[in-house]
């Protein structure tokens, strides 16, 4: 199809777009605040609020590689709409749950539209901008997806602490609102409608396969590794995983172009992408966990101590693709997982005593690894594949970077839990506050410390990559 740029009026798109997804993937983690206010709220433990989390993730993970198909049933318009309006709809059911259960249904609602409106925005700008101009608005793109998540904490934080946690919600309407209103005059269709047909089965086995995985990762908390109910799950889910594997390889128009994964270094970039997810968001849900359930501090306090680090976030994360750019892969990921390691070390460390100032810098030290990887090893992993795989490579990025966020959520949420449950039992006086916090204390030093150990797989898989063709002419 050919897009007449000159008529196109390029900033309401892209107004309309960007303010859709920012607060779509904002709310991926604007509860990490809210979260202990939430689980006295409901009366329910940590394993089972982490859904709100974890369920919004996977949601959007399967949604993603669905609306490559769904771009050629329906108009950029109309898929705008339907995601924008299905996710003020489950902004507006959270808002008013009067139960933890109905709260999780507006979260996947809300996560529903989300899963949409991301590669619709990736897609539509790229349309709609001429290639000499694509590379700063990807700039920006990336700045959202990375930013948004970032300072979710941070302004969860803020609103908890001055007002009622519906106003997490409350807040986000008037917002989309806008963004609907304004798609709904300016947007138009980039896209040419094949109406191709959907594999409904590929959607069912890969819903059922990382929905088991995730829900089995999430249930040891409460019931161990041991349970069968833990390791069925993640059984049951990877067999159906198996069985989408297979599948995605025999049809003829797959959900998810699995050959991808024949370019060994594009692999090796999957593996670097789904361990910085899994710290990242596990230690963007678990630090105001550890502030206001361990040192006691507010939300609005925890908000504060997070919101320097998703500032390095943000600021940095354009600026590491100019990094790449000049120096390649390997000046700027090993380093920055280093980094990383560092960060998640220093956080084995805390204790009752920990200042402020220390778990700020340990914290804007973390940030500024993920932000030193994160965009690099997307585009050196894309670089890798041929043209004709570069839509498939792009929704397994998407895909996998939500759904590694929803595992690393969940497992380490359970294993804090699983932690902090048996080092209170080996207390002297279990029913001693103290002890408790004592206790609690140990259990995230050893969740660090499983992250600390996959932080270090990391770093010798980083030790593999090298030089594409690009990179060794510019050198």
């Amino acid at each position: 199809m050919d897009l007449d740029l000159q008529k196109v009026k390029r900033m309401p798109i892209m107004v309309a777009l960007m303010v859709g997804a920012f607060v779509a993937t904002l709310n991926e983690t604007l509860l990490g605040n809210a979260l202990p206010v939430l689980m006295k709220e409901f009366q329910v433990g940590a394993t089972t609020i982490q859904w709100l989390t974890a369920a919004y993730l996977l949601v959007v993970g399967a949604l993603i590689p669905v609306t490559a198909l769904i771009q050629q049933w329906l108009t950029t318009r109309q898929l705008f709409l339907i995601s924008m309006i299905t996710f003020l709809i489950g902004t507006i059911v959270a808002a008013m749950a009067p139960t933890f259960m109905l709260l999780l249904v507006g979260r996947v609602i809300q996560a529903i539209g989300t899963g949409l409106i991301i590669p619709l925005l990736m897609n539509t700008l790229l349309n709609i901008y001429p290639a000499e101009k694509r590379g700063s608005i990807m700039g920006v793109l990336f700045l959202i997806f990375t930013f948004a998540p970032a300072i979710g904490p941070t302004l969860s934080g803020i609103i908890i602490d001055a007002m009622d946690w519906r106003w997490l919600f409350y807040t986000i309407i008037p917002i989309a609102m806008i963004s609907i209103i304004v798609g709904y005059y300016y947007l138009v269709n980039v896209t040419v409608l094949t109406k191709p047909k959907v594999d409904v089965l590929s959607i069912i086995l890969s819903t059922l396969g990382f929905g088991g995985v995730v829900y089995g990762f999430s249930a040891t908390g409460n019931e161990g590794w041991s349970d069968p109910q833990v390791y069925w799950s993640i059984i049951t889910g990877g067999l159906f995983l198996i069985l989408f594997t297979v599948r995605q390889l025999r049809i003829s128009n797959p959900i998810l172009e699995l050959r991808t994964f024949r370019f060994s270094l594009f692999s090796l970039s999957i593996i670097l992408l789904i361990i910085v997810m899994m710290a990242m968001f596990a230690t963007i849900t678990l630090l105001p966990m550890f502030l206001q359930s361990v040192l006691l501090v507010t939300a609005f306090q925890s908000g504060l101590i997070m919101l320097p680090g998703g500032v390095v976030n943000g600021l940095m994360s354009p600026v590491t693709g100019k990094l790449f750019d000049r120096f390649g892969a390997r000046v700027t990921i090993i380093p920055g997982i280093l980094i990383l390691c560092i960060a998640m070390y220093l956080f084995t460390g805390f204790t009752l005593e920990s200042t402020s100032l220390q778990i700020i810098l340990t914290h804007c030290l973390l940030m500024l690894g993920v932000a030193l990887i994160l965009v690099p090893v997307q585009t050196y992993g894309l670089n890798q594949i041929t043209p004709e795989y570069y839509a498939h490579g792009s929704a397994i990025f998407s895909t996998l970077q939500q759904i590694a966020g929803a595992i690393g959520s969940a497992l380490f949420i359970a294993t804090m839990s699983a932690r902090s449950s048996t080092h209170l039992a080996q207390s002297s006086n279990p029913d001693d506050v103290t002890e408790q916090l004592t206790a609690s204390v140990a259990g995230y030093s050893d969740t660090f410390m499983l992250g600390f150990i996959i932080s270090i797989i990391a770093l010798v898989v980083a030790l593999f990559l090298r030089k594409n063709a690009k990179e060794k002419q510019a050198g």
